[in-house]
């Protein structure tokens, strides 16, 4: 008789390894080079590549309805002089802007993002963006951002609008890309 090799939650680490290794060497979750090169000028403050995600959707849009919808991501956060950027990948060399909000523009808008020490957390109602839309949808980007550089930064909370393609394309509903 064959023995297992090690126990489920062995194999389950294992796996969660591997998965890993591989988006680093397929470059999954890495700053797509265009964008860095849009952002170096800016000063970049901090940079976190390959930063799990945590998604969340609890809700309807047209389209898809969702009852404690979590999945995982891997993207990037970029704290600059002049604005905070994330992305979400899931396939190489390709990257969404999840967030991109300048420090100086208005604060405001349903969607909320606070930085902290374990990293960005976006919120919102969905409702709030479009009335056709019911539920809560947020992302949270695990990654150590060290206290020198928030205190650097010239707010922790931030608030934005978004089109309501924006949430269609992060719940996983097809939607026309801007013009």
């Amino acid at each position: 008789m064959l023995e297992q090799s090690g126990s489920p939650l062995r194999r389950g680490r294992y796996c969660a390894g591997m998965a890993v290794i591989l988006r680093r060497i397929l470059g999954i979750g890495k700053l797509p080079a265009d964008m860095r090169a849009e952002l170096e000028p800016e000063g970049i403050l901090h940079l976190a590549e390959f930063v799990p995600v945590t998604f969340r959707f609890s809700g309807s849009v047209p389209g898809m309805a969702a009852k404690g919808n979590i999945r995982s991501y891997v993207g990037a956060l970029v704290l600059t002089s002049q604005r905070v950027l994330g992305t979400l990948s899931t396939v190489p060399k390709v990257a969404g802007r999840a967030i991109d909000k300048r420090w100086d523009e208005p604060d405001e808008g349903p969607v909320k993002a606070d930085l902290s020490a374990s990293g960005l957390a976006v919120e919102v109602d969905v409702s709030q963006v479009d009335p056709g839309f019911s539920g809560r949808l947020s992302m949270h980007y695990k990654t150590a951002i060290p206290e020198a550089v928030l205190t650097t930064v010239p707010r922790r909370s931030l608030l934005l609008t978004v089109p309501r393609e924006w949430v269609l394309r992060a719940v996983g509903v097809p939607a026309p890309r801007p013009a």
